[in-house]
């Protein structure tokens, strides 16, 4: 797909970060917008936003790990605009703690927004934007962290490794359809978004009562740093839409941090048990011993 002009784009998780910046994005294109998020001052900050930019906008709060919420979304976009070109499956939160020490709650939440979400988007619009036999496109938001593994951020992790093989398979079996439906997956690096403070938006049914300790409040401030001082949500856009522009399945924002990709591909092909994925920069960051 090289023409987006008045097309219609989706967004989950559209009220902020990466989500925002495509919605901002698709406005630039000339699209028709359906901004979802369960964040509602924020969406309809942005849906004001555009408004005044004069955008066609729907905004929708949504519950993505939901599949009544997602399938309610469908059908407000096909009444609205009568068609979906463009679903970005871009919700996401995270939260920090060892694996067996996070709550049931932590797992549930994440893995129903993070893995879920994308499986209910999958579910409710593939068979509409594969029934329209047009040029659509579904991305994926998953992440670096979903290409390999180190310490931390496990159950965000697990949920972000399932979104990779579950696009992987779906591209195949688009492949073998012949369809004019592509998927991309996105593998973003640090972007400078408020995902570190995702909590914000847990419904009570999800809230975590655990006290968490000083370690796991440590490491999320490392995390919130690190995207601080991480892409732009804007420039992150400007990628992904090239790479829909040349139907490229693997969207990697983050080039001078693949080689933590690679060895962890390493580990595998050499049958030799897991190893710090980032022994070359920190090889790099540590002085010699004397």
């Amino acid at each position: 797909m090289d023409n987006f002009k008045g097309k219609v784009a989706v967004i989950t998780g559209a009220a902020n970060g990466i989500g925002r910046a495509i919605a901002e994005r698709c406005a630039h294109e000339g699209m028709d917008i359906v901004i979802a998020d369960i964040e509602a001052a924020a969406l309809y900050e942005l849906e004001e936003n555009l408004r005044s930019a004069g955008v066609r906008v729907l905004p929708a709060i949504t519950d993505v790990s939901k599949s009544y919420d997602m399938e309610t979304l469908a059908g407000k976009t096909l009444d609205a605009f009568g068609a979906v070109h463009l679903l970005f499956n871009n919700a996401g939160v995270a939260v920090e703690g060892v694996i067996w020490e996070n709550s049931l709650e932590d797992w549930e939440w994440v893995l129903g927004v993070n893995l879920w979400g994308v499986i209910h988007g999958i579910r409710t619009f593939t068979p509409i934007m594969l029934k329209q036999d047009v040029a659509c496109h579904i991305i994926n938001t998953a992440s670096i962290s979903g290409l390999f593994s180190d310490l931390g951020l496990g159950v965000y992790k697990v949920s972000k490794h399932g979104v990779v093989t579950l696009s992987e398979t779906m591209y195949h079996e688009l492949k073998k359809k012949k369809s004019k439906l592509n998927v991309s997956l996105l593998c973003p690096g640090p972007v400078n978004t408020k995902i570190a403070d995702s909590d914000r938006n847990r419904t009570n049914g999800f809230r975590n009562q655990e006290f968490e300790s000083p370690e796991v409040e440590k490491r999320m401030n490392m995390l919130r740093k690190d995207l601080q001082a991480g892409q732009s949500p804007s420039y992150t856009a400007s990628i992904i839409f090239d790479a829909i522009r040349e139907e490229k399945f693997y969207i990697l924002t983050h080039s001078e941090r693949n080689f933590a990709i690679k060895n962890r591909m390493e580990d595998i092909l050499q049958g030799r048990n897991p190893t710090n994925p980032w022994k070359p920069l920190t090889q790099e960051m540590e002085p010699e011993s004397k």
